[in-house]
């Protein structure tokens, strides 16, 4: 489903690289991105290499700061494009109108309803899937599994164990409160008393929050807590890939996901430049660049990572997809109710 969403009849050039003519003087776009500082400069580098007529100044950010960022400047807005973070930041972000449409892409044209805005306020160009990463010299040490149930995180066993990040500050800590709103009692939108209950619980097992997502998976891998909730590239990328002793496991009730946007800031210094950008990154050449942090590409053409984990591999939560909307435009109020529950 996700690794082969729509087949594109012309070649990656005709359909999303514009040629670099006309900017013969050497242009600046500023950006903002949510990937982590290693990661958004593999982007960002190969860019300026099919662009050397274009430099990139760039600001790293978790999801829920760039948002906070592009609402503090929205009458001054000081960067034209924002790359990267789940859609419910950018989803919100439109709500605000805060984001200019693009809908000449031919990647907005022709990708699925679910990973796009109707308005082309947004587009989606990967997905990612919340799971556990969880160290194995714990598990080994205690004679315990690694969790497979969101309520397995409520063991003793993992009290003061587990780390994860604000969902005020972070779009993958903001998708796993919404997984867990969906996964756990009534399936139906927003909160419940049981779901209200489980948060409550599951704050008392967290030895602390982080403002970056993917934090949690160093933590974990050197030992400092058992276990951290993050996206399962993430739990690749900066865990097993670089040799710590974590295992990865997914929740049977069933995960969520992050639809991985990108979007052009209203009223941005570089409109004409950032569509350049935009219009690469949705390319098959930018695209295959995620094999070195096992993301899963929203373009058909891109090269995948070996033993990339897709949603065949995952117990997805049914009609996940049709939700985040839902939840991006009342992201704060979720976030509200979320801080009254646990006093975070």
């Amino acid at each position: 489903m996700f690794r082969r969403l729509l087949v594109f009849s012309l070649t990656a050039a005709l359909l999303f690289g514009l040629a670099a003519t006309g900017f013969t003087a050497k242009k600046t776009l500023h950006v903002y991105t949510a990937f982590d500082v290693d990661e958004a400069n593999i982007y960002i580098e190969a860019f300026k290499k099919s662009y050397p007529d274009i430099d990139v100044k760039w600001v790293r950010m978790s999801a829920g700061e760039v948002l906070a960022r592009v609402r503090a400047e929205a009458k001054n807005p000081q960067a034209s494009i924002w790359f990267a973070g789940p859609s419910t930041s950018h989803i919100a972000a439109a709500g605000h109108d805060l984001l200019d449409p693009y809908t000449e892409s031919l990647a907005w044209q022709y990708l699925p309803a679910d990973f796009k805005d109707p308005e082309g306020r947004w587009t989606g160009f990967y997905t990612g899937f919340i799971g556990f990463a969880t160290n194995k010299e714990f598990l080994k040490k205690h004679g315990v599994e690694a969790p497979t149930s969101w309520n397995d995180l409520l063991k003793p066993v993992f009290k003061k164990e587990i780390s994860k990040a604000y969902p005020y500050t972070s779009g993958t800590a903001y998708t796993t409160l919404i997984s867990q709103l969906q996964a756990i009692g009534p399936k139906k939108l927003g909160w419940d008393q049981e779901d209200e209950e489980y948060i409550k619980k599951l704050s008392a097992q967290i030895h602390h929050y982080t403002k970056a997502g993917s934090a949690c998976v160093t933590e974990a891998g050197l030992g400092e807590v058992a276990v951290g909730i993050a996206f399962s590239h993430d739990i690749v990328a900066k865990g097993i890939a670089k040799g710590y002793p974590v295992v990865m496991s997914f929740p049977k009730e069933g995960t969520g996901y992050e639809i991985g946007a990108v979007s052009l800031i209203k009223g941005g210094p570089e409109p004409q430049l950032a569509r350049v950008f935009f219009d690469w990154l949705m390319s098959a050449e930018a695209q295959s660049l995620f094999k070195k942090w096992n993301r899963v590409p929203l373009n058909p053409q891109a090269e995948l990572a070996e033993g990339l984990v897709t949603a065949a591999q995952v117990p997805v939560i049914e009609g996940f997809g049709g939700q985040i909307t839902w939840y991006g435009q009342r992201k704060d109020e979720i976030i509200d109710r979320w801080r009254q529950i646990t006093g975070r």
